[in-house]
């Protein structure tokens, strides 16, 4: 049996959707599913139930799922742990840092760098949710700040901030506006951001802006928060993000595009600060923790 079996069984067995875990595993479904197979006939058990709408585990996949976790968690825990067993006195650490990170929360992690410098050296680190939380998992990065909701089971969560979010629309469309209702949105199209970099989030609440009557759809790759910008400002759409003129996401806007309240919705994006439990409760990073819940203790709104 071989280690990515056991990471795509738990893949699977956590989305219960071949083709939404090969997207979180960066592979295509049908090889995923040959993987599967290989796995329950090395073991003799069926895994998982499959119909053309539903996948569910079987007795045997339930059992094997905390089995199959433990086994990964041990592993990808053994480089932080040589490097606990091999560090020296000061070691080095990075913190993950999402697109769009308020800078009251920056403030904060520039607290917590100062309060252990004498132990740690924290440096930040660039990247999309999915990946920053997959390298907090296999223990390159010590802590990250990740747009909630994040399913892992490795991770501990403390909720730091929650933002309300805004219209992002074409300014000579809804000039002298301070607000907007989703009633007068409807005939334009909701710009997706690039399924690569947007938190999922975005993906629960472009399922809930079609069930209240946004139909409609953009959907961009490869082309960043600026490429969303970039549309709305010619007037073909509207898009949603931070509220908050403090907010960096601000910075990717263009000349036609303001942000403007909802009058009759309120969504909002939740940020947590994410660690690995072992890490923290008994290994290498418990002093870090410590600190990082003081001084993040207190939940921020924007």
């Amino acid at each position: 049996m071989e280690m990515l079996h056991l990471r795509y069984f738990v893949a699977v067995a956590e989305e219960l959707n071949f083709s939404a875990a090969a997207r979180k595993l960066h592979m295509a479904a049908s090889p995923l599913s040959q993987r599967i197979k290989d796995l329950e006939h090395e073991l003799g058990q069926q895994l998982f139930d499959r119909s053309t709408h539903h996948v569910t585990l079987t007795d045997a996949g339930a059992a094997l799922l905390p089995l199959a976790r433990d086994v990964l968690e041990r592993v990808s825990a053994i480089p932080w742990k040589l490097k606990e067993a091999t560090r020296p006195q000061r070691s080095t650490v990075f913190l993950g840092m999402p697109a769009g990170v308020h800078p009251a929360l920056r403030e904060r992690v520039n607290a917590l760098a100062e309060r252990v410098k004498d132990r740690y050296e924290l440096k930040r680190w660039p990247g999309t949710t999915a990946d920053l939380v997959q390298g907090v998992h296999d223990g390159k990065l010590a802590l990250t700040l990740a747009r909630l909701p994040v399913a892992d089971s490795a991770l501990e969560q403390l909720p730091v901030m929650t933002e309300r979010l805004g219209a992002v629309v074409p300014a000579d469309r809804f000039a002298g506006r301070d607000a907007v209702s989703l009633a007068e949105l409807v005939d334009l199209p909701y710009v997706a951001g690039p399924e690569e970099i947007v938190p999922a989030y975005f993906e629960q609440l472009d399922h809930q802006l079609g069930e209240l009557g946004i139909k409609k759809r953009i959907r961009l790759t490869n082309t960043g928060y600026a490429g969303t910008s970039e549309v709305i400002s010619s007037g073909e759409a509207f898009s949603i993000s931070m509220l908050d003129p403090k907010s960096p996401m601000h910075g990717y806007g263009l000349e036609n595009v303001i942000v403007l309240p909802f009058t009759d919705f309120r969504p909002q994006l939740d940020t947590g600060l994410l660690w690995r439990r072992d890490r923290a409760e008994a290994g290498d990073l418990r002093e870090l923790v410590e600190a990082a819940k003081d001084l993040f203790g207190e939940h921020l709104t924007a």
